[in-house]
């Protein structure tokens, strides 16, 4: 895919990716290898209700096969890291 259908896909400003993209190479870390480094997944920000019925923001994950992991609290951010790394693992 490239950089301008990438950025406009995902509502970033081209001329920002580009940007972040040279600044990467000057730091010898060629673009194509960034898979290498980095995992991407999309995170959703909404409105979430807990208990009380108040609504809070939240972090929705969507992963495949349709399961769902919501973060609405910091405490639960190392917590979910550990589910993802022990998902990401062969059965």
């Amino acid at each position: 895919m490239s950089a301008k259908k990438f950025a406009g896909l995902t509502g970033l400003k081209y001329q920002t990716l580009a940007t972040w993209l040279q600044k990467r190479r000057r730091a010898g870390q060629p673009a194509g290898k960034a898979a290498d480094a980095v995992r991407w997944l999309e995170a959703v920000v909404e409105q979430a209700q807990v208990s009380g019925g108040k609504n809070s923001t939240a972090l929705a994950l969507l992963l495949p096969g349709g399961a769902r992991v919501e973060i609405s609290d910091v405490k639960q951010v190392s917590l979910t890291a550990s589910l993802l790394r022990a998902l990401e693992k062969p059965c």
